[in-house]
């Protein structure tokens, strides 16, 4: 198997609710529309938005409203961006988690949940390199 990861998905309530969310407060676009999905193209990943019932049903798993213990992170290239992006997801409707600060592994981060109660974490890590494109690298350790 090829070390790689093509595609997350997450189980939304209200479709148009979520796209609200991340289109027109956090400014992204999405890259195709199907009936009850929506894409975003990422660098070098996929994020989709798909009904939540109906991704239950799909993957044949209950939605049992426990934390799964994923979280998705949007690392950013100062402290400064970090700061920028958690106020633009509250105002955007996010709920905050934890706010930016100092943590233990010495970057600065802090963490939202979407409208559907997804938790992001927002970093700026000094161990890894976010190029042009903005894929990021990991320094190894």
């Amino acid at each position: 198997m090829d070390q790689r990861l093509s595609l997350i998905t997450l189980g939304v309530d209200d479709l148009a609710r979520s796209r609200a969310f991340f289109e027109q407060g956090l400014g992204w676009s999405p890259s195709s529309l199907a009936e009850g999905v929506c894409f975003y193209q990422l660098p070098g990943i996929g994020l989709a938005l798909f009904g939540r019932a109906d991704l239950a049903e799909d993957a044949r798993r209950p939605v049992d409203g426990r934390f799964s213990g994923i979280t998705l992170a949007i690392n950013e290239r100062s402290r400064q961006a970090v700061d920028a992006t958690f106020a633009q997801a509250l105002a955007a409707g996010a709920a905050p988690l934890k706010p930016p600060e100092e943590v233990f592994w010495g970057g600065y981060s802090g963490y939202f949940a979407d409208p559907d109660g997804h938790t992001w974490e927002v970093a700026h890590n000094p161990g890894c390199t976010i190029g042009e494109d903005g894929g990021t690298t990991f320094a190894p350790g």
